[in-house]
């Protein structure tokens, strides 16, 4: 495992302290506190606050995308494709508890990334409901409303950082099974 860069240390730091308190009331002393250094010497590694949120939230956010794209790419079922996306938000939420927090609660603090990540939101929306769509369409899926389905199915998904955390001993095999069987069975014909 690489050695993490004093830039990464106070992302990851900074991340936890956004989940902990919010983006808001977090200050930067806060932060340099937390990591046991003089706010004065953050900046040597950072340029600011809003500059970790960007790089929490847009980082996370194109690792959905990047997810996304494989997905629509494969030649899978529609099924198949749900449980890869189950899977792709165990995979990046049990890496990125603090992260998705951010990602979740203050996306709207963002300033110059905010339409990008807005962008991002939508788009990787859309192609969920796609991939829905084509369900129905192929009858593999049951007949409603693909924004419900999509909400129902994305709601469990983005807070899984959450429960997570609460588990002592997540088997995120098993985790991924569950949710397949839990959000997909609801729909499959």
């Amino acid at each position: 495992m690489k050695q993490e860069t004093r830039q990464e240390e106070i992302i990851r730091v900074a991340a936890k302290l956004f989940k902990e308190k919010g983006y808001s009331a977090v200050t930067m002393r806060d932060l340099a506190t937390a990591m046991n250094i003089k706010a004065a010497s953050l900046y040597n590694h950072i340029n600011s606050k809003q500059d970790i949120l960007e790089s929490i939230i847009i980082s996370i956010a194109e690792k959905f995308t990047v997810g996304m794209t494989s997905v629509l790419a494969s030649d899978a079922t529609c099924i198949e494709k749900l449980k890869e996306i189950i899977a792709l938000h165990v995979e990046i939420s049990s890496q990125n508890i603090y992260g998705m927090a951010a990602l979740n609660h203050d996306w709207m603090h963002l300033e110059a990334q905010l339409n990008h990540y807005k962008k991002l939101r939508s788009d990787y929306e859309n192609d969920f409901k796609t991939i829905l769509i084509e369900g129905v369409n192929s009858g593999e899926i049951i007949d409603i409303k693909p924004d419900v389905m999509m909400f129902s199915i994305l709601t469990t998904l983005r807070s899984l950082y959450l429960w997570i955390p609460k588990k002592e001993d997540v088997n995120l095999k098993e985790l991924t099974n569950n949710l397949n069987e839990i959000l997909i069975k609801g729909v499959v014909k």
